[in-house]
């Protein structure tokens, strides 16, 4: 692995909403990055729960959190990286870059549910998702 190009990369998306309300872009950088588009879900996440604590084999996953919840991400770098994290106070969207290898989690930190989209460049299989707990 080479250490100066991290597996994780996380970016503010801006909001280009009006008055009816908020509206984000998915910026070029994560298309490239996911490449061809095989899989995208959506999930919600109730308070203090956690999505995640596993990572891809193969799968570049670009992960966007929308506005209205504290939250904090937790990743790590690979199997002998030590865990990071970083929280969100959820005033705005927030797009997380996942390369594969790096184990990845989102909890919910508020009393609202948060809402979240994931960009996968492979459908999702199962045998893939290895779990490794980040928290």
């Amino acid at each position: 692995m080479n250490t100066a190009e991290p597996k994780i990369r996380i970016l503010d998306l801006p909001n280009f909403g009006d008055a009816r309300g908020p509206s984000f872009t998915i910026p070029a950088e994560a298309l490239s990055f996911v490449g061809q588009t095989r899989d995208v879900h959506m999930a919600s996440t109730r308070n203090g729960a956690v999505r995640g604590n596993h990572y891809h084999l193969r799968r570049r996953e670009a992960l966007i959190v929308l506005p209205g919840s504290e939250w904090s991400l937790h990743w790590d770098n690979g199997d002998a990286a030590s865990p990071q994290h970083r929280q969100f106070d959820g005033t705005s969207a927030v797009l997380v870059l996942i390369a594969p290898g790096a184990s990845h989690a989102v909890r919910n930190d508020s009393d609202n549910t948060l809402w979240l989209v994931a960009m996968s460049s492979e459908s999702f299989d199962p045998s893939e998702t290895v779990a490794r707990k980040v928290v």
